[in-house]
């Protein structure tokens, strides 16, 4: 979960609300956005214990297509544009220290190609390699948020603006992108131990700890130096720590989000391509695809190849609107799936915590944010509209003749 989006967003985040507090308020709903998600999204786990995320989810419960189309949205924005987003924010954080000469993409790119090779090993030497770097991550980041709350100066509050609700909505959208990583345990459930039970968990108790140490985070980020210091600066975090503690402390900043935007490639590089090899393995992509021996290496090869494409041609805020608005409609979708196989199969069998607040309170949440960010955004929202239009045609070429592959809404 502790990607790109905790490093980048609260500098665009000030720039268009004109408020820390406001800032630090929209972290905190993300925060609860984000649990009721996990929450709704352990019941699925419980029921659907394969590996395959959303895609699964609602070839299950809702439509081949739409489990189709949340396939396709991961492969172009969930984890493609994602990959990429990190790897231009890891370029951004190791700036000062690329040499002229080299191209900045060309960091970004041999970090997503390393952690390519790394994952084609098999799952369990990628878990090893990640579980260190995120040690390393969070004791880091709270050792920061720690010192931070001890050296924060007394900055005079900016004069904000009125409140306006577009804007709040496209910077909720932009924070939900940074918590969206409280769903990654369900793509590889066909992979863990205990599934019903571990995946659940892992995700509740992933959602709580991240939300509180964003929230934390954050408020330090945004109070750490004036409005016109911090405000749409992408390397915020690096910023703040040099106005707390001058250039070691944005140094050793600088390094441990360079290894906490390590940490977020590595994992979509690894869970990403089992959504794509679920998918290959239900006849909806081309065969080659499919997981074979110790890992998906086709299908991380392609992976790591539609990244370093969308590494060199877009930028940093177009792929935070985008892949923030898309990946929200789909889990929307996949609790509103939840919601329509608890009717089908009864209480006992799907129990869903807090039913029917939690449920009901996330998809309404999720909905009204893409509603109000798709009218506030317009055009900008554009690609993200592009990869659903394109992957409708997709799934007319793709498709199996009706009652093959997971063609049935029923679950097995």
């Amino acid at each position: 979960m502790i990607g790109a989006g905790v490093f980048t967003s609260s500098g665009f985040a000030l720039g268009a609300l004109g408020s820390p507090d406001r800032v630090v308020l929209a972290w905190v709903l993300g925060g609860v956005i984000a649990l009721l998600g996990a929450l709704s999204y352990g019941a699925l786990a419980e029921r659907l214990t394969e590996s395959g995320g959303e895609y699964l989810f609602l070839s299950r419960t809702l439509h081949p297509l739409a489990g189709f189309l949340a396939g396709w949205a991961s492969l172009w924005a969930g984890f493609t544009s994602a990959i990429a987003l990190a790897a231009e924010a890891t370029q951004a954080y190791l700036a000062p220290w690329i040499p002229a000469a080299v191209p900045p993409d060309l960091v970004g790119a041999a970090a997503i190609v390393a952690l390519g090779l790394l994952h084609t090993r098999g799952l369990q030497h990628g878990a090893r390699a990640q579980t260190a770097l995120v040690a390393v991550k969070v004791l880091g980041l709270l050792a920061f948020l720690g010192l931070g709350a001890l050296r924060l100066p007394a900055v005079p509050p900016a004069s904000p603006g009125p409140f306006e609700v577009g804007p709040f909505a496209v910077t909720l959208m932009w924070i939900s992108l940074s918590y969206s990583g409280w769903n990654a345990a369900v793509y590889i459930a066909g992979e863990a131990r205990a599934p019903s039970r571990t995946v659940p968990r892992a995700m509740v108790v992933g959602t709580l700890a991240t939300a509180l140490l964003y929230v934390g985070l954050n408020a330090v980020f945004v109070h750490a130096a004036p409005f016109d210091a911090l405000a749409n600066q992408q390397d915020v975090a690096a910023v703040a720590a040099r106005a707390l503690g001058g250039a070691w402390l944005e140094g050793a900043m600088r390094v441990v989000v360079v290894v906490a935007l390590l940490t977020s490639i590595s994992s979509m590089v690894m869970i990403g391509p089992r959504v794509y090899a679920q998918m290959a393995e239900d006849g909806l992509f081309p065969r080659r695809f499919a997981f074979v021996g110790a890992a998906p290496r086709q299908a991380i090869g392609l992976q790591v190849a539609l990244s370093l494409v969308v590494l060199f041609v877009t930028d940093l805020r177009a792929q935070l609107t985008n892949v923030g608005w898309l990946l929200g409609l789909f889990t929307a979708l996949s609790v509103v799936g939840l919601l329509r196989l608890r009717r089908r199969e009864g209480a006992e069998r799907v129990p869903i915590p807090g039913y029917p607040f939690v449920p009901v309170a996330f998809v309404l949440s999720v909905v009204t944010l893409a509603g109000l960010a798709l009218q506030a955004a317009g055009p900008a929202l554009a690609p993200a509209v592009s990869v659903l239009g394109s992957g409708l045609l997709a799934f007319r070429a793709a498709a199996r003749p009706r009652g093959t592959g997971p063609g049935s809404a029923d679950v097995p």
